[in-house]
């Protein structure tokens, strides 16, 4: 069992940046790729960017160029580094963690909020 609790989103200027944070406990962290989707109102989920156990990244062709995922294995916790925000960035951010050794066995957290807005 992993719980993942995220952090950071709130109301942003576009233009401006936040940084998200997803803390994960409960089990051995890296051994999980871990990803960030978004939900938008009315649209279907989807990836925004994933690392790998090894650091290997993989952005969505909205974001590449803008939103930077790192990892920090001593801490349990992925970023997502979001700079030059639009307003379709706009939605409710969910941190994914995916175990590499069980297929299938996928983990997510309760979402935050990333509004983009004047």
């Amino acid at each position: 069992q992993v719980q993942l609790v995220e952090s950071g989103g709130g109301l942003v200027q576009p233009g401006g940046s936040l940084r998200l944070s997803c803390a994960a406990s409960g089990s051995i962290f890296r051994i999980y790729r871990m990803g960030w989707y978004r939900q938008a109102p009315g649209k279907q989920r989807e990836l925004v960017a994933h690392i790998t156990t090894k650091g290997i990244t993989n952005y969505a062709d909205s974001v590449k160029g803008r939103f930077t995922i790192s990892r920090d294995n001593a801490k349990n916790t992925v970023y997502l580094e979001m700079n030059s925000l639009l307003p379709e960035d706009t939605a409710v951010y969910y941190c994914n963690a995916a175990n590499i050794l069980v297929s299938n066995l996928n983990y997510w957290g309760q979402g935050t909020q990333v509004t983009v807005s004047s």
